[in-house]
C-alpha cells in the first residue's frame, strides 16, 4: 500500500472530526486501521476535563468496504495481524471517554459495517449507500465478537437475522426503521452537518467522560469478554480463503 494519508482528524471546539480519506473504499488494511488507532489516541490525549464527542465519516462512495481480504487472505499471519488491530481499535471506541457518532455518507460492508456498530449513533445518508453484512454471500465465517456486537446494537431476533443471516443490503431508511440507525439524511454534507448538531446536543449535557464510558462498557460487555477471541482465522483454512478470494 503506497504511503499517504489515509484519515484526518479536525477539532472543532469540543467536538472531533476524523475522516477517512481518499476516494477508495476505506478497506480495513492494517495501515489504515494504525492511522484510525492514532487518531484515536490523539482524541483521548487532546481531550479536556470538558465535554467532547467524536464523529467518524469518510470521503467518497465508502464509508468502509470491510477487510482487506485481498492481502489478508495470502497467509494466515496477515489474517491474524489485521484481525488483532480491528479488535483493539473496537475496544479503543467502546472505551473511549465520551459519545460516539458515525456520520456514514457511503457503504459500509462486512468489517466496516462493524466498524460503524462500533459507534453510539449511526447517522446515514439516505441518497446512497448501504449497511451490508456480506459474510455469508462471499463465504467468510463471522467471529464471536462479531455476533456479540450485532446482539447489542440489534434487540430483535428478527432484525438480527435480516442482517446476518439473508445479508440483507440496509439503507438508511431501513436501519432507521430496523432501530439501529438514528436518522437518515438528504445527502453526505447534510449527513455530517446533523451529526456535528447532534454531538454539540451531546457535549452540552457535560457528562463525565469516564462515567460515560464505564455505562457504555458495561453495555458491551458481551463484546468486550469476546475481543480476546481469534476463532475465525483459526478456522480458516487455505481451501476457504481461496473460494473467498475468487468471489472479491
Amino acid at each position: 500500500m503506497e504511503s499517504k494519508e489515509l484519515c484526518t482528524l479536525e477539532k472543532r471546539g469540543n467536538i472531533f472530526l476524523l475522516t477517512l480519506t481518499g476516494n477508495d473504499d476505506h478497506r480495513l488494511h492494517p495501515n489504515l486501521i494504525d492511522s484510525i488507532s492514532a487518531a484515536l489516541r490523539r482524541v483521548r490525549s487532546e481531550s479536556t476535563s470538558s465535554s467532547s464527542a467524536l464523529i467518524t465519516t469518510a470521503q467518497g462512495k465508502y464509508f468502509s468496504n470491510g477487510y482487506d481480504l485481498k492481502w489478508a487472505l495470502v497467509d494466515k499471519a496477515r489474517q491474524k495481524l489485521m484481525s488483532r488491530k480491528l479488535r483493539s481499535l473496537v475496544s479503543d471506541l467502546i472505551t473511549l471517554p465520551m459519545p460516539t457518532i458515525a456520520a456514514v455518507t457511503g457503504h459500509a460492508s462486512a468489517a466496516g459495517f462493524v466498524f460503524a456498530l462500533c459507534h453510539d449513533y449511526i447517522l446515514m445518508r439516505k441518497d446512497r449507500g448501504f449497511l451490508y453484512m456480506s459474510e455469508l454471500d462471499i463465504g467468510f465465517p463471522i467471529p464471536i465478537w462479531f455476533s456479540a456486537l450485532v446482539k447489542c446494537r440489534m434487540g430483535l431476533p428478527a432484525v438480527r437475522r435480516e442482517v446476518v443471516m439473508k445479508a440483507a443490503k440496509v439503507t438508511a431508511e431501513m436501519g432507521v426503521q430496523m432501530g439501529f440507525v438514528d436518522s437518515a439524511h438528504s445527502g453526505a454534507e447534510e449527513t455530517v452537518e446533523a451529526a456535528i448538531k447532534l454531538g454539540e446536543e451531546l457535549v452540552s449535557r457535560n457528562w463525565d467522560g469516564k462515567t460515560y464510558a464505564g455505562c457504555r462498557k458495561t453495555l458491551f460487555l458481551e463484546l468486550l469478554n469476546s475481543l480476546g477471541s481469534d476463532e475465525t482465522v483459526g478456522d480458516y483454512g487455505d481451501e476457504e480463503a481461496n473460494k473467498t478470494l475468487a468471489k472479491l
